[in-house]
């Protein structure tokens, strides 16, 4: 397209050059579609901002997802080692009680040795006194 210039104070036609051909608007209709130009400048620049803020949004959706993901694997990892410690500590907690049980049966087999042997020495002593 081609234009020719215009003054605002001498001009009230403007003369528009499409495919060879001439089209002459008035002022009134030229200052119309300058002013449509621009506004369709200024939304071309207003989506182009919206695309880029829609673009950092979902950048940060994806980063929240991530986070959520690695915290997900965190939690189930804890809960693996907080099971593990459980399982450890009925381990050891049979472990004591057998090894209480395996004491006391201890104690009463000395008990018995040392009640034999002072029978023992008891009834030696009754025969050689004999």
């Amino acid at each position: 397209m081609s234009w020719s210039g215009f003054s605002q104070t001498a001009t009230n036609q403007m003369t528009i050059v499409r495919n060879d051909s001439v089209v002459k608007l008035e002022v009134p209709i030229v200052r119309l579609v300058i002013k449509d130009l621009v506004t369709f400048d200024g939304l071309k620049l207003q989506l182009v901002q919206t695309e880029e803020l829609l673009r950092l949004s979902n950048d940060k959706i994806m980063l929240k997802d991530s986070v959520i993901s690695t915290l997900d694997t965190k939690i189930l990892n804890l809960q693996t080692i907080i099971s593990k410690k459980d399982e450890q500590f009925n381990l050891e907690r049979q472990k004591s009680e057998s090894l209480i049980k395996e004491l006391k049966q201890e104690k009463r087999k000395g008990f018995f040795y040392k009640m034999g042997s002072g029978i023992a020495v008891i009834t030696t002593i009754l025969f050689l006194v004999k």
